[in-house]
């Protein structure tokens, strides 16, 4: 059961998100060159908390070069990805192509 708390603070998360002040973990990997947005969050401290289990996870998932930034901003997209390089499968031809 949610407390008035947890709901109070869920509403307040979404006003600053909707002004631009809620607090964001920004990840930026090297290897794979992607940028990653975790949030929203009403407070530094609870951003820089939850960052870690981020962290924890791109790490697991064998990204290189992790770079954690908390800031104030509204990100457009959650994950950019710069380099994820080629993905075809060779031996899938489109149904249409030659």
């Amino acid at each position: 059961m949610k407390t008035i708390w947890h709901n109070l603070k869920e509403g307040l998360i979404n006003i600053f998100d909707n002004l631009g002040f809620a607090w964001w973990v920004e990840i930026i990997t090297q290897n794979p060159r992607c940028t990653y947005y975790f949030g929203p969050f009403l407070n530094a401290s609870d951003a820089t908390l939850a960052s870690k289990g981020y962290v924890e996870d791109l790490e697991f998932e064998g990204a290189q070069g992790i770079i954690v930034n908390v800031k104030r901003c509204k990100p457009d997209a959650l994950t950019i990805a710069e380099d994820l390089g080629e993905r075809n499968d060779r031996k899938v031809r489109p149904i249409f192509g030659l």
